[in-house]
């Protein structure tokens, strides 16, 4: 049995591949990972299943004699440097070696070919928000007519805040509205969870604070590389901006540059300058209808003051006009009432003598007086009674002024 040495074995295996893969290939790969060391690049290269499954790595070197060239080609033709994440068409040849083991050594990088990748992977997840309903939905919500409280998320110091800030705080003085400003970074790996934090923060503390939503939701950043802008192509970033309960106003980069957010935000701008000036004019045209309802709201009370004041002119002439006729209809009651008054009170003065004199005759013929005078009373059964309603049968008795008798009558005589 003929047995190798591992050195001669690997040998045999740099031998074999030098022969058989000396040709450049180009080949399509993700950059796993990179790193640079004296001017070199150091790749670790992967291709994933549908599942995202690694099915196959390598390391892949680029030598610093091609970087250079290489490297500045990617940039200018993309707008962005090599980084994790992205996918590259690149150029080279298989390399062994028995201390190093396996490389893929970089010759050349298609810039096209990753363009395309970021294109597709940006429409595909375009769609999918689409499908989903999210591009919509935050551009449904209404701006609120006052517009008091708004949210501004920025990189810290950066140059399109400080754009921003110098028309915002003239608007402030004017006590126009109120901006709350929070800080993320808008680049790297860690960018997309760290504006995430930051909106959901943001929402949280305000309504902690006031007890209420902002009325506006702000966010910017300034001008850079398209690599650096890539950052903000995250899908979960995209489906909180969508989703959030108040309107959403982005202004990331120049005019040429668009990423997710401007799809899924209520109103995209092309610079962090368009967003305060947008504010500004929406402020205005409250500002506006405030001032035509105000005119409004004068004319149409100086109308309706005027009509009142007619119609109450009306009414007054007609309730004076009715007063003095009533007025006048009791004054003539009145006097038809004096008068019958003074013919009462003439027949009470008449009356009051008549009762008088009766009352005098009455006086005058009291029984007492008469029996004084010497009159008697005759009762039979304690009635009074005159000649003709005496019973001859029964006993009468005689009433005089000073005394009573009883008598038993034997014989009548009428009065002839």
């Amino acid at each position: 049995m003929t047995t190798l040495s591992l050195s001669d074995y690997l040998q045999s295996v740099h031998a074999v591949i030098g022969q058989v893969f000396y040709e450049p290939v180009w080949v399509r790969a993700d950059i796993q990972a990179l790193n640079s060391k004296g001017g070199h690049y150091y790749f670790e290269l992967a291709q994933k299943d549908d599942t995202g499954q690694i099915i196959a790595s390598c390391r892949g070197t680029l030598w610093r004699y091609h970087a250079g060239k290489i490297l500045q080609k990617f940039m200018h033709s993309t707008g962005q440097s090599l980084q994790t994440g992205l996918s590259i068409l690149i150029k080279g040849t298989a390399t062994f070696h028995a201390q190093y083991g396996f490389s893929f050594n970089i010759t050349d990088i298609d810039p096209t070919y990753t363009l395309g990748e970021i294109a597709k992977a940006y429409h595909a997840m375009l769609a999918r928000l689409h499908g989903e309903g999210l591009t919509d939905l935050n551009r449904s919500l209404a701006i609120a007519f006052d517009l008091r409280h708004i949210i501004v998320i920025a990189p810290k110091d950066g140059a399109g805040l400080g754009d921003f800030r110098a028309e915002a705080d003239r608007l402030s003085q004017f006590k126009a509205c109120e901006f709350h400003y929070h800080h993320a970074t808008f680049q790297g790996n860690h960018a997309p969870q760290e504006l995430r934090q930051t909106i959901t923060t943001a929402i949280k503390q305000h309504q902690d604070e006031y007890h209420a939503l902002p009325d506006l939701l702000v966010i910017i950043r300034g001008g850079g590389a398209v690599g650096d802008l890539a950052y903000l192509n995250d899908y979960e970033l995209a489906c909180l901006v969508a989703e959030q309960p108040v309107p959403v106003w982005v202004g990331i980069g120049h005019e040429r540059d668009r990423v997710i957010l401007d799809e899924v935000a209520h109103t995209s701008f092309d610079t962090p300058s368009k967003v305060i000036f947008g504010i500004e004019k929406e402020l205005r045209e409250r500002l506006y209808l405030f001032k035509t309802a105000i005119n409004t709201i004068k004319y149409q009370s100086k109308q309706r003051l005027a009509t009142a004041q007619a119609q109450c002119q009306r009414e007054q002439y007609r309730t004076q006009t009715h007063a003095n006729a009533r007025l006048s209809n009791a004054r003539h009651a009145l006097s038809h009432h004096t008068h019958q008054h003074k013919t009462v009170l003439a027949r009470l003065t008449t009356l009051r003598e008549h009762c008088r004199h009766l009352q005098s005759v009455v006086l005058s013929s009291h029984p007492k007086r008469m029996l004084a005078q010497g009159y008697a009373i005759v009762r039979q059964n304690n009635n009074i009674v005159s000649y003709g309603t005496i019973n001859p049968q029964q006993k009468i008795d005689i009433e005089f002024f000073d005394g009573k008798m009883s008598a038993t009558i034997n014989k009548t005589t009428p009065t002839q």
